[in-house]
């Protein structure tokens, strides 16, 4: 395997490879690709169509108007991808906004390299399929030890959550907010992250893609504890449009505001990436749900809380 020539397309796995023990395999990125740092210098075969700056109801209306034209969010650069010839190109179907999707990968570059070319395209809907695709690349990159080594620790990480939760009977109404504008709340694999993490949700079921939710329903909800991750925002981010929530009407009678349990994470680095650190955010979301019980070391960095006053 290690003469293979990697093109990862996809943050989470250039992580994935990377833990593997593989980031020298590395030729490629997608812009995206931040982590670890050391891979930053690695040719970028990538580019958003969509201004990542602007505000939340800015992106979704970019977004929302490529797909209606079937256009794809992202550019591929064709040339480059030419000239580095990978031997695996690892990409993803799960979502057609996060990422270079595998019908852009099959459309753009078919034929245009002059080898049999190896495509991994990765599914998660949940914490499961997330720990399956890890073990799934590393059967491909012929890292099957070095995975099952991988997912051992991560295994232990959540079980230690879990056992020490065993006995713990409140389970708080966690709602974690994707996108603000307008709102989301985090499906897929996060209504599994909180569950493990001693939390409960609503109005999302795991598996299941985020859906849009009226503000309505989180206020008939009332949650006791809302988590800020909009999908590919950092905290600082995230921090310019907190606005969006504060000015909503009814937004300070919510329960989780009343009692100062609002907080905003890292969703970019975390909540968002179907790689390894999924297991840091189920961590960061037990320090957020049960701080009396956990500190792992992320309140600062990955996740901080809101003073709502």
């Amino acid at each position: 395997m290690n003469d293979k020539k990697i093109l990862s397309l996809l943050p989470a796995a250039t992580e994935i490879v990377c833990a593997l023990g593989l980031s020298d395999n590395l030729v490629g990125i997608s812009h995206e690709c931040d982590f670890p740092d050391h891979i930053r210098n690695r040719p970028v075969c990538t580019s958003s169509k969509v201004d990542s700056e602007a505000g939340s109801a800015a992106i979704d209306s970019q977004v929302k108007d490529l797909l209606s034209r079937a256009l794809s969010v992202y550019d591929l650069d064709i040339a480059l991808i030419r000239e580095l010839r990978p031997d695996i190109i690892i990409t993803q179907s799960q979502c057609a906004v996060c990422a270079v999707s595998l019908s852009d990968v099959e459309s753009e570059l078919a034929g245009i390299l002059d080898k049999a070319v190896t495509v991994i395209s990765l599914e998660p809907r949940t914490l499961a399929d997330i720990l399956s695709d890890i073990r799934r690349v590393g059967r491909v990159l012929e890292a099957d030890d070095r995975a099952d080594s991988m997912l051992e620790e991560l295994e232990e990480r959540i079980n230690i959550i879990r056992h020490k939760l065993k006995f713990i009977e409140d389970r708080p109404v966690i709602a974690c907010v994707e996108w603000l504008s307008p709102m989301m709340l985090a499906g897929n694999w996060t209504p599994g992250l909180v569950d493990i993490a001693g939390g409960s949700t609503k109005l999302v079921e795991d598996g299941q893609h985020s859906p849009f939710i009226e503000f309505e329903q989180v206020k008939a909800i009332n949650p006791d504890v809302i988590v800020i991750m909009p999908c590919g925002f950092s905290i600082a981010q995230t921090l310019k449009e907190i606005n969006l929530l504060l000015e909503l009407p009814g937004w300070s009678g919510l329960a989780a505001v009343q009692n100062n349990r609002v907080y905003i994470a890292d969703g970019n680095h975390y909540f968002n990436r179907s790689g390894p650190r999924i297991v840091d955010s189920i961590e960061i979301l037990a320090e957020i749900i049960h701080p009396k019980q956990f500190v792992f070391g992320y309140e600062g960095s990955g996740w901080i809380r809101f003073n709502v006053s």
